[in-house]
C-alpha cells in the first residue's frame, strides 16, 4: 500500500517542486532589483510599493486568491491581455499557479533582501562612485556581494513558503490531476476523504522541509553575526 502511495505521489510532488522553483527563479530576477531601489530610494512612491509589497503577510490567503482569480480570468485584465498575446487560460493552470505564487511570496524574498541592501552604508557607495564605479558596477561589484545571505535567505523563505501555499493556489487552481493537485492542496484531499496515513506522510515531508529551512536561515543569520564569511 506505501509503495502504492508512493508511486501515485511522485507527479504531485514534481509539480509542487516545480512550482516552488519557478517563483523562486522569478522573484529573484524581479525581487533583488526591487529591493535594492527599495532600500536606496528617497522617493514619495516608496512607502507605497513597501506596503504593496508586504499586503500578502496581512491579507487573507482567500482574498488575495479571490481577487486573482478575477484579474487571471478570460475576462479579467491579466487572462484578456494574455490572451490577446495567444497565450492560453491562465485560471486552473500551471502558469495561473506561478502567478498567484509569484504575487503571494513576494515578501518572502523582498524584504530580507531589502534588509540586506540596507546595511550597505552611503559612504561605502559614495566612495565607490568617487573611484569612478558607474551604477551597475556598484550594483553588482559592491551590493550583490554585501547581500548574498540575504538574497540565499530570501530564496530559501521563498522556495519553503511556496511549497506549503493553500489558499491562493485553491482559489486560482483548484485541484486539476497533474496540473495544480499540488501537496497542500492534496493534503486537503486526503484529510476529506478521511486518509489520514497519507496526510500525515506528506505533511510530515513538508514539516521537515520547513525546520530545515529555518535551521539554515537561523545558521545565515548567526554566521552574520559572528562575522564569519
Amino acid at each position: 500500500m506505501f509503495l502504492a502511495f508512493d508511486k501515485n505521489i511522485w507527479p504531485t510532488v514534481s509539480l509542487t517542486l516545480q512550482l516552488s522553483a519557478m517563483t523562486t527563479l522569478l522573484l529573484l530576477l524581479f525581487g533583488v532589483p526591487l529591493s535594492w531601489w527599495l532600500a536606496r530610494s528617497r522617493s514619495r512612491l516608496r512607502l507605497v510599493v513597501q506596503a504593496l509589497v508586504a499586503l500578502p503577510l496581512v491579507l487573507p490567503p482567500t482574498v488575495l486568491g479571490f481577487y486573482l482569480l478575477i484579474a487571471l480570468a478570460p475576462r479579467g485584465f491579466l487572462g484578456s491581455f494574455w490572451g490577446m498575446l495567444g497565450g492560453g487560460r491562465l485560471v486552473f493552470s500551471f502558469a495561473g499557479l506561478v502567478i498567484g505564487s509569484f504575487c503571494y511570496s513576494l515578501p518572502f524574498m523582498v524584504q530580507p533582501v531589502t534588509s540586506a541592501f540596507g546595511a550597505l552604508s552611503d559612504r561605502k557607495v559614495e566612495v565607490a562612485a568617487s573611484l569612478g564605479a558607474g551604477p551597475w558596477d556598484r550594483f553588482f561589484h559592491l551590493a550583490l556581494p554585501v547581500a548574498k545571505r540575504g538574497i540565499l535567505t530570501g530564496c530559501v523563505l521563498t522556495f519553503a513558503h511556496t511549497m506549503g501555499e493553500f489558499g491562493v493556489v485553491l482559489m486560482i487552481g483548484g485541484n486539476i490531476t497533474h496540473v495544480t493537485d499540488v501537496l497542500s492542496i492534496t493534503i486537503y484531499e486526503h484529510v476529506e476523504s478521511q486518509d489520514y496515513a497519507s496526510a500525515h506522510l506528506l505533511s510530515a515531508g513538508l514539516l521537515l522541509i520547513s525546520f530545515s529551512a529555518l535551521i539554515l536561515i537561523f545558521r545565515l543569520g548567526d554566521r552574520r553575526g559572528d562575522g564569519s564569511p
